[in-house]
């Protein structure tokens, strides 16, 4: 039996609809990294980008549990001092989920220059609707 390595030139891509209406944010997260990465396929190399494109429809229905919602920052630096910013995730779930969305499957993904090429696979909306029909993706419901 022979192992075969995936390559650049041999991915196929295709594109999946996850829902995250009433789930919790980081097991969509979870699966989107791992649909990105590639990981579910039977070809999965780990040095070779081998992902799909994700798109994740009712970002702001994904639940937090937990005490989440109230104790969860989001923390960034603007580089000078005194620059330390904080949003709880209340406000962010409110404001911006799409945002809170994509950080959680950012922090799932590698630390390294194929998880950027990955992200840019990734796209989240807010409501029920996007804008990739032309792509015909298929629902994730496995």
């Amino acid at each position: 039996m022979s192992t075969t390595m995936a390559t650049k030139a041999t991915v196929e891509r295709k594109w999946y609809v996850l829902d995250a209406a009433g789930k919790p944010l980081g097991k969509t997260a979870a699966l989107a990294a791992d649909l990105l990465r590639g990981k579910l396929k039977p070809t999965y190399t780990p040095n070779v980008d081998c992902g799909d494109f994700v798109i994740i429809i009712n970002a702001e229905k994904a639940v937090l549990t937990g005490k989440k919602l109230d104790q969860k920052f989001y923390r960034h630096h603007s580089g000078w001092i005194g620059g330390l910013k904080e949003v709880k995730y209340k406000e962010l779930m409110a404001k911006r989920p799409e945002f809170a969305m994509q950080l959680a499957v950012k922090g799932m993904l590698q630390k390294n220059k194929i998880a950027a090429d990955q992200l840019t696979r990734l796209k989240v909306f807010r409501g029920a609707e996007h804008k990739h029909a032309a792509q015909k993706p298929e629902v994730w419901d496995r």
